[in-house]
């Protein structure tokens, strides 16, 4: 027990997917301007990932690994993901079109977002168990989420802040996202 609180804290702060690991920037930069589209690509990213992780995991040590063909392991996770991201997006043009439209291009961007075959070939990587493959999937993307919201809520700060012209927009981003990378990395110390 005391394993999976320990990996669910790293994965959720300390080698954090987007901070550490630097997957998933596309739609981290891209929705990251208002909180309520970071909210709702987090969670959107929550639901792939997670689901991506336990099918592929499935896939990976119940039919790849006992027929030797785990060569196909990028390609069949890639096709995981492809037909999980079309069954969510489906799903928000149902039942949250407001939050369908706010996405835009961003919800069939998670089909090659590398944070979620990221952190699935990590699990394999790693020859993590079941529920350590669950909790490192659920952390990683609750993670994901998580700092997509502490960036969405600076960068609609930085909106009306004095940021010299040739800062404004994109490189006052990545120099924020680097100072956030810089504070995660000290948590490291913590465990």
């Amino acid at each position: 027990m005391a394993n999976l609180i320990t990996l669910a804290f790293g994965a959720l702060l300390i080698e954090n997917v987007l901070l550490y690991r630097f997957l998933g920037f596309c739609p981290f930069l891209g929705v990251s301007k208002k909180r309520s589209s970071a909210v709702g690509m987090g969670l959107a990213v929550i639901v792939v990932i997670v689901l991506a992780t336990i099918v592929t995991w499935a896939l990976y040590h119940y039919v790849l690994k006992p027929l030797n063909i785990v060569y196909l392991q990028t390609l069949t996770f890639i096709l995981v993901i492809a037909a999980l991201v079309q069954m969510v997006e489906m799903f928000l043009k149902k039942v949250v079109p407001p939050l369908y439209r706010s996405l835009g291009i961003y919800l069939p961007l998670i089909t090659t977002n590398c944070a979620v075959l990221g952190v699935a070939s990590l699990v394999i990587a790693y020859e993590y168990d079941f529920a350590s493959m669950f909790v490192f999937s659920l952390f990683s993307s609750v993670g994901f989420l998580f700092v997509l919201y502490i960036f969405s809520g600076l960068r609609e700060a930085m909106e009306h802040a004095p940021i010299p012209k040739p800062f404004k927009g994109t490189p006052i981003a990545l120099i924020a996202t680097a100072a956030l990378a810089l504070i995660f990395a000290r948590l490291g110390g913590i465990i």
